[in-house]
């Protein structure tokens, strides 16, 4: 995949929310993302300063920060997700 696009994934870490919730702003129309195959691509420069501001070691600190409240907090976060 060409490195200007990141997946819901990513946009989700990126964004401190859900899957759900890009997927929603995807509907919405509040994210610009293009569909392949059953997956979404969101183009980098469409996330404008949200994307830009942050340095790759910002975003390398969030994704260890997200995975370590993932796995002390997981099932936590799952029971919260389903209400």
């Amino acid at each position: 995949m060409d490195d200007r696009f990141i997946s819901t994934k990513e946009a989700a870490e990126l964004m401190g929310v859900s899957r759900v919730t890009i997927f929603n702003k995807i509907k919405k129309g509040e994210i610009e993302a293009k569909k392949i195959g059953r997956n979404y691509v969101i183009d980098k420069r469409s996330l404008g300063s949200i994307y830009q501001d942050i340095t790759p070691k910002q975003k390398k600190l969030i994704s260890k920060a997200v995975k370590k409240a993932v796995e002390e907090f997981g099932e936590a976060l799952k029971k919260l997700g389903r209400e």
